[in-house]
């Protein structure tokens, strides 16, 4: 039951990601155009870069204990970088009079997602026994394997699409490409 929860979570997480992160970030409010959220931008830029890694690192090679430890590792520089982007996102919104509370909100759910499915994925990968904490190598066996991935495996290219687009519109050059493609958009 605990890989399908993982599961649920982690598609909840993509889901207002791709709203919170896609949408609203950078084809809505376009916050890399604006000086003041310039820094918030970066913040968002490196946890979509992180966010691929975690998942490969830490849910695909999750075996490897190399792998798994580095995954967890990135865990806690993403947990870094999103208190350093809640700290600085006040300010970084001062363009638009703030950050709306419907989308304050939305960040709780987005970040409770995304860390409710790690932590859940963790409480399944360390089991506690006569000898102390043991770390469980193997999790196929488990209920909701192969579900969860199938899942994780094709979050993969979405993610790393939104992590490129962070990027490319970090940079002047395809900055100026993004804003023309969009400005041909007249919705949303």
């Amino acid at each position: 039951m605990g890989l399908l929860i993982t599961t649920l979570l982690i598609l909840g997480f993509a889901l207002l990601a791709v709203i919170d992160g896609f949408y609203l970030h950078i084809f809505k409010y376009q916050l890399f155009n604006y000086v003041e959220s310039e820094f918030e931008h970066i913040t968002h830029t490196i946890r979509s870069i992180l966010f691929p890694l975690i998942v490969y690192l830490l849910f695909i090679k999750h075996a490897d204990p190399i792998c798994f430890y580095t995954g967890i590792l990135i865990v806690f520089i993403d947990i870094i970088v999103l208190a350093i982007d809640a700290y600085s996102e006040k300010d970084s919104r001062s363009f638009m009079g703030g950050l709306p509370k419907w989308e304050y909100i939305l960040h709780l759910f987005v970040n409770g997602f995304h860390f409710a499915s790690i932590a859940v994925f963790l409480s399944l990968k360390f089991q506690f026994s006569e000898n102390g904490i043991e770390m469980v190598e193997d999790l196929s066996g488990i209920a909701y394997f192969k579900l969860f991935r199938l899942t994780i495996i094709n979050l993969i290219p979405g993610a790393i699409l939104l992590a490129l687009i962070h990027l490319l519109t970090s940079f002047k050059l395809t900055k100026q490409y993004w804003n023309t493609l969009r400005a041909k958009i007249m919705c949303c």
